[in-house]
């Protein structure tokens, strides 16, 4: 089978997600002939996605948050405005992505979390299975934890994920922790998807506590915790553009460009993180039994939700800053439950073809027996057990 990605650029969540499912799909025996990238003026693709990715990469406008002047909060008006104004911007890289899918001809278009993805498949109506895969999705789950409060940010992130799977064949629903069984027909609850080299890794217990942060704003933070315990060293991470790869402000706090693999190593070897809520670096803690505090960013309803659903898993604490003491307070609760939690994410391979196969068997009985086939159908009966 054959598979293109259009993945949201902002942070390094989505995009660590489509190294993960390329890993599995070569593992599997299929191809990804081409990722898309949404980029922003403000961030660079990291190098640890060109790296790790072996299909031809496209990097496509596409609409980005717009934060305020300390670079920290989401400003959901101005984010609303100046996207609204690159319309013409937006309508030539929906015109890019559909001079790739008819270059390459996938089976599957699988987009992560990328609002031009779900608006191309509704408007271009592609030959091609469209599926979607994120903790977004978990949404559409009658148990999903919403964050109280914020109706109007609640119902611009409903929207949102509305318009990213518009048309989709499949809603791939990421969580932290198993659901109850429900009635939607084509939502299905998956695990966490974690690539190879995390789940490689072996864990141990070091003497620093480990920072990402998806804004640069937050520095300002992570600085003032380091002055204020100056015998608790701190590494952090952070892909603000035009800074030097490695940075020492104080002598027990270091700052690094973003590094996939030195991430990953420190990691594997600190004694908590602090970091934003986003959902990916928070899996990657749960797998490894490292405990996190989450400092929601403001204005971004859905890392609230993440906030959440983490707590209620057990593998994250909720913060209003980044707080060293308030982290410290916490370590220990995430490594009691770490064999679980490794169990629920390896299970992630066979869920997953199960639900492939689901999907394509389907369309194969459906195209076998109808009189007619329409344009957008294709008659195979693909395995990927």
């Amino acid at each position: 089978m054959k598979f293109l990605f259009i993945v949201q650029g902002e942070g390094r969540g989505h995009m660590t997600q489509a190294i993960s499912m390329s890993q599995m799909l070569g593992d599997l025996g299929h191809d990804v002939s081409a990722v898309c990238i949404g980029k922003s003026k403000r961030r660079e693709i990291p190098e640890f996605v060109t790296k790790n990715i072996k299909a031809p990469i496209c990097l496509f406008e596409s609409p980005n948050f717009v934060t305020d002047k300390t670079q920290k909060s989401i400003n959901l008006s101005k984010t609303i405005w100046q996207n609204l104004l690159k319309t013409k911007t937006f309508n030539k890289s929906l015109k890019q992505i559909d001079q790739l899918v008819k270059k390459h001809q996938p089976d599957v278009i699988l987009n992560f979390y990328d609002i031009l993805g779900g608006i191309y498949n509704a408007f271009y109506r592609p030959d091609c299975q469209f599926w979607v895969i994120g903790h977004q999705y978990l949404i559409q789950h009658p148990d999903f934890p919403f964050a109280p409060g914020q109706p109007v940010q609640k119902l611009l992130f409903k929207i949102n994920t509305h318009i990213t799977s518009l048309r989709a064949d499949l809603l791939l629903a990421l969580s932290f922790r198993p659901m109850p069984e429900h009635q939607i027909h084509n939502l299905h609850v998956l695990p966490p998807l974690l690539r190879k080299e995390v789940r490689n890794l072996n864990t141990t217990q070091g003497d620093f506590f480990l920072a990402y942060m998806v804004n640069p704003g937050y520095v300002e933070e992570v600085i003032s915790e380091a002055k204020n315990n100056p015998e608790i060293q701190i590494e952090a991470f952070w892909d603000k553009k035009d800074e030097p790869i490695f940075q020492k402000p104080l002598p027990n706090l270091t700052i690094h460009m973003v590094d996939d693999e030195l991430f990953l190593e420190k990691m594997a070897t600190c004694r908590g993180l602090l970091s934003t809520a986003g959902f990916e670096s928070v899996c990657e803690a749960m797998y490894l039994g490292k405990q996190v505090l989450m400092v929601p960013v403001k204005g971004q309803y859905e890392q609230a939700c993440n906030a959440i659903d983490a707590q209620i898993s057990g593998v994250g604490t909720i913060g209003n800053k980044f707080d060293i003491s308030k982290l410290a307070d916490a370590l220990g609760s995430a490594e009691a439950q770490k064999e679980m939690n490794r169990e629920w994410v390896d299970s992630f391979k066979t869920r997953f073809a199960h639900v492939s196969n689901k999907s394509f068997k389907k369309e194969y009985e459906a195209n076998t027996f109808s009189p007619e086939i329409s344009k957008g159908s294709k008659p195979v009966n693909p395995s990927f057990s």
